[in-house]
């Protein structure tokens, strides 16, 4: 009897573990994403990401109100290697909540975004990832952004 219980919390730990260290990959491709942000480095930013990944923004209009807009990656791409590099911009995330099952997993990233030191906007990244040939890689990106309720 004792022997089972010892095997038990043996598998009990290594499946604790193994889960601890995918968190920790998955955290690791989303900081590899943000690497690549803010040093305008589209070749790192690619590292992290699947070649069919999807962005999405929860946009606001004043005439429309709410409203889910798509990005080409390409385009987003583009228009963060074209960011001037006399503009300073930092995305700050606050804190993780990774969540995984098998070779899926969901990350919810609230964020701070500054602009030449000063604050711009805030919201929360939601990354869904795919654990693609023993590598975590983030397959869909939205997020949203607003100027109040950022404490």
């Amino acid at each position: 009897m004792r022997f089972m219980l010892n095997i038990c919390f043996i598998l009990f730990l290594s499946t604790t573990l193994a889960q601890e260290n995918d968190k920790l990959a998955v955290k690791e491709a989303i900081e590899t994403f943000f690497e690549g942000f803010h040093n305008q480095d589209s070749t790192i930013i690619k590292k992290a990401v699947s070649d069919t990944i999807v962005l999405q923004t929860v946009a606001r209009d004043k005439k429309e109100g709410e409203y889910v807009r798509s990005d080409k990656f390409q385009d987003f791409l583009k228009s963060i290697v074209g960011i001037p590099k006399t503009t300073k911009f930092k995305e700050k995330i606050k804190s993780y909540n990774i969540q995984i099952d098998g070779a899926m997993a969901h990350a919810w990233t609230p964020y701070e975004f500054w602009i030449n030191d000063e604050f711009h906007h805030c919201g929360v990244n939601s990354f869904q990832l795919f654990k693609d040939t023993g590598r975590w890689k983030i397959i869909y990106l939205i997020d949203t952004r607003r100027k109040e309720g950022c404490d």
